[in-house]
């Protein structure tokens, strides 16, 4: 079947940083998929997470590993073959609580698993030992005192039962069990030859494995140099993105100002140019100012007049008030006497009047 995915999450990846093993180091940039994988033909467990096309966490589970809650949304392990350790951030504490779950099922199938292989290896140095065993078995077989007994003897079998009877019958059971005891351990002696050979490939195949393995240690130092080297890197290239988010930051913020800028210095010229037309206005402006400077100046010597001819009035008015007054009580005097004479002229007419009646 090969390897398959049994449990899939999302989070925020980081591992730790080699220089100073305390800092956490993003190796991603957002939240990527992160997966357990179990291998059928090796039995194996994985945990993997690709960004893109980078591999950024290959991690195998073993019963050693223990995977640790720091916060309620993060957690890590170490992984002593990528030495490393890999960290994980979550978006919610029900996430982080199933995958810790999950981790602890894959390490207990993994202790198992283990476990299944380290029986079937006793089994095999079992078979090995017994092996071991027959072949002294062997050796030692042939000395029996049964074997000696029954080579002591002459005649048939049949006879052989017939003279010494049940004794006799003990015996030749003994050597024909020495017997099959011999040709048994024959064949495991072939066997065990069989599996010395195969010892002595196994042991050139591993000289050869400890050759590559050598080439591979130094294979794999060089790739860990060029891989601190490609992270050395990656730290600078990101740090230089981040100044240049920064300074783009920084010029979209300078554009705004410059269009700011601009427009108040529009606004200026604006300014400017109405003061200019004011400037222009302000020679005919003085003169006006001068004109009506000078009318203000006849005006306030008239007022002046005015005043002075307003109090000459006030002094006329108050002398024809007296006049008036005077004159008043002489019209009252001689309102006096016309009514008087009118009282009289009046009694004469009737005077009159009655004398032409009587006339």
């Amino acid at each position: 079947m090969g390897e398959q995915p049994i449990y899939t999450t999302r989070a925020h990846v980081f591992q730790i940083d080699p220089s100073t093993k305390k800092n956490w180091v993003p190796a991603s940039k957002q939240a990527v998929t992160v997966s357990y994988f179990y291998d059928s033909t090796r039995n194996s467990y994985r945990i993997i997470s690709v960004d893109g096309t980078k591999v950024i966490i290959n991690s195998t589970i073993t019963a050693n590993m223990m995977f640790t809650k720091t916060s309620q949304k993060f957690g890590q392990w170490a992984d002593s073959r990528a030495n490393t350790v890999f960290g994980l951030g979550f978006t919610s504490e029900q996430q982080l609580s199933k995958f810790a779950e999950k981790f602890q099922e894959v390490k207990e199938a993994a202790k198992m698993a283990r476990e299944k292989s380290q029986d079937k290896v006793d089994i095999r140095s079992t078979r090995i030992d017994l092996n071991n065993d027959t072949f002294d078995f062997k050796d030692s077989g042939p000395a029996s005192p049964g074997s000696k007994q029954a080579s002591s003897f002459n005649g048939t079998d049949d006879e052989k039962i017939f003279k010494v009877g049940p004794e006799m019958l003990l015996m030749k059971t003994e050597h024909e069990s020495a017997a099959e005891q011999s040709s048994s351990s024959r064949k495991w002696e072939a066997e065990l030859q069989s599996l010395r050979e195969k010892n002595s490939i196994l042991v050139e195949d591993l000289h050869q494995s400890s050759t590559k393995m050598d080439v591979w240690k130094k294979q794999v130092s060089a790739c860990k140099e060029e891989s601190d080297a490609l992270r050395q890197k990656i730290a600078q290239l990101e740090y230089q993105y981040q100044e240049a988010g920064q300074e783009q930051q920084r010029n979209a913020e300078l554009s705004v100002r410059v269009q700011q800028l601009e427009a108040e210095l529009r606004d200026k010229e604006q300014e400017v140019e109405n003061l200019r037309k004011q400037a222009e206005i302000i020679p005919q402006l003085m003169a006006e100012c001068d004109n009506i400077t000078s009318k203000l100046q006849v005006t306030e010597s008239r007022k002046v007049e005015l005043e002075s001819r307003m109090d000459v009035l006030h002094v006329d008015v108050e002398d024809s008030r007296q006049k008036q007054s005077g004159v008043k009580a002489e019209l009252k005097k001689l309102t006096e006497v016309l009514d008087a004479k009118i009282e009289e002229l009046h009694d004469f007419r009737h005077g009159l009047s009655r004398l032409g009646a009587d006339n």
